[in-house]
């Protein structure tokens, strides 16, 4: 490590950030990222408030390009679009680190090392927490992301929220320091770690071993069929036949739920009568209720707006539906509609900057149960899932279209994500998603079942509802709001120290 030390400060950031986006990919290597942040910590204890600055900021670019190189993975979009996305979405991104290096450079320099090393993890969840808010909020570069497939080891979360995985990885990573500067003796330091870790390790297989069923269980039939989004829309009719068959397929497996992806049928479905009461016709002979994701578009002002919906078709009643609330900003809304419009013609028919968000966390009901659909994008937000389970939802469905982002470890992440939802609020979740990953995720966080990416395939599962709801799912990021006041009162101390 003191050969990483001797480097140029903006080297060593560079190389702090690409190991940390290493820790991201779907390779189970998240340890990486305990001690990732070592080259950035030992920059900001020795660089001044300039310094820093740029240090940030270089390691946010490095890391973001790293960890989310597919954001601007779209294959329905064109090579300029692809690369301005991706450097736009870095680029902003790498701004919460530019923030951190200029709130650490703050400390007064003769007690740096002393105070930094407490403020370090504090300061760090903070900026994530930070990040997760407005239109351009991206909790889903969170550090708990790279610990997902460590399941006795993040099962806390259904206290302290994705955020206390966060504040142990840094913790981890100014231990390992202090190690390096022989502030700690290699014994002392690596006991301790390995107690914390051994001690959350068993503390979480607890956890799981104490989990209460609640005896009920629902049969769910999951449709992976994967369409590539680029020629849905220009094939209506061979791809609603196709959803068609695979409906019938899956009701024949004798499922309480049928659930369809995001979008599943290139069709208005509030509106087109022909299509819906062809899934009614399904629904009601076999008496299975059906998700289903679908475009509604309505006029205002002689304008047309649409909606990323979900219509929940039950036996011989009116549909329910529910809008997408948190929405992806230029892919579909404009935050910027007159100057900056890249994903307009993506799809056929479907103008993607005019989307509008939905406004109800809504409950869907069948058989006394009761359960809510995330869409997309909105399981990397912790709080989506929180206020549905808060709210009396029994598991969570979350429909998806991965299929945009082909090729990448987007996908991955996007499922890896999911478990994290399940094991803060305690409560399965059933994914179904265009091109996959599909499958089924236990409260605990464990994967029952799933279906490979850019598999046509339909899976049933006989899904075990536990008591949903945690710490978590009632007092919400209360840790990370925790962390901010303690970052908060460093700021405001070192302010007086330095200015006053």
């Amino acid at each position: 490590m003191n050969i990483i030390f001797s480097l140029k400060p903006w080297l060593q950031a560079i190389i702090a950030g690409f190991i940390t986006g290493l820790s991201f990919h779907p390779l189970n290597i998240g340890f990486f990222s305990w001690f990732s942040f070592i080259p950035l910590f030992h920059i900001f204890l020795i660089s001044n408030l300039k310094q820093n600055l740029i240090n940030g900021y270089i390691f946010g670019l490095s890391f973001n390009l790293t960890a989310f190189y597919w954001i601007g993975s779209n294959s329905g979009a064109d090579s300029l679009t692809v690369i301005g996305s991706l450097i736009a979405a870095t680029s902003y991104l790498a701004i919460f680190w530019l923030i951190a290096g200029f709130l650490f450079s703050l400390l007064p320099s003769e007690r740096r090392k002393e105070s930094g090393s407490i403020l370090f993890p504090f300061l760090i969840v903070s900026i994530e927490w930070l990040r997760s808010f407005g239109p351009l909020g991206f909790p889903w570069a969170n550090l708990a992301l790279s610990q997902s497939k460590y399941n006795f080891f993040i099962q806390y979360i259904d206290v302290t929220g994705s955020y206390g995985v966060s504040f142990i990885v840094i913790s981890f990573n100014v231990i390992f320091y202090h190690i390096i500067q022989n502030n700690i003796s290699l014994k002392n330091g690596l006991s301790f770690i390995i107690v914390i870790i051994f001690g959350i390790s068993i503390s979480g297989w607890g956890r799981i071993q104490h989990l209460s069923n609640s005896n009920k269980i629902v049969n769910v039939a999951i449709v992976q069929p994967n369409i590539d989004p680029n020629i849905k829309w220009q094939n209506k009719k061979r791809i609603i036949s196709f959803m068609d068959s695979l409906h019938l397929e899956a009701v024949n497996l004798n499922p309480d739920l049928v659930v369809f992806p995001e979008t599943a049928l290139p069709s208005y479905l509030v509106k087109d009568n022909i299509t819906r009461n062809m899934l009614q016709k399904t629904v009601n002979y076999h008496n299975v209720p059906l998700l289903t994701g679908t475009i509604h578009a309505s006029f205002e002002m002689n304008k047309r707006y649409y909606f990323n919906s979900s219509m929940f078709i039950k036996p011989n009643e009116k549909f329910n539906l529910y809008s997408k609330i948190h929405l992806v900003p230029f892919a579909e809304y404009d935050l910027f509609p007159a100057f900056f419009h890249p994903l307009s013609k993506l799809n056929i028919n479907i103008d993607r900057g005019n989307f509008k968000a939905g406004d109800n966390y809504t409950i869907f009901e069948f058989n006394d149960y009761l359960f809510s659909n995330l869409i997309c994008y909105e399981s990397s937000i912790p709080d989506v899932s929180r206020k549905f389970v808060e709210q009396g939802a029994e598991f969570l469905v979350i429909q998806a279209n991965d299929g945009w982002l082909k090729g990448s470890y987007g996908p991955d992440q996007h499922f890896e994500l999911a478990r994290l939802r399940a094991i803060e609020n305690r409560v399965p979740i059933i994914r179904s998603a265009n091109t996959g990953i599909s499958g089924v995720i236990n409260p605990d966080g464990k994967i029952q079942n799933k279906i490979k990416i850019d598999q046509e395939k339909i899976i049933m599962e006989r899904v075990n509802l536990s008591e949903s709801g945690s710490f978590y799912t009632k007092f919400g990021d209360i840790f990370a709001l925790f962390c901010f006041l303690i970052t908060s009162i460093f700021t405001l101390y070192s302010c007086k120290e330095r200015f006053l």
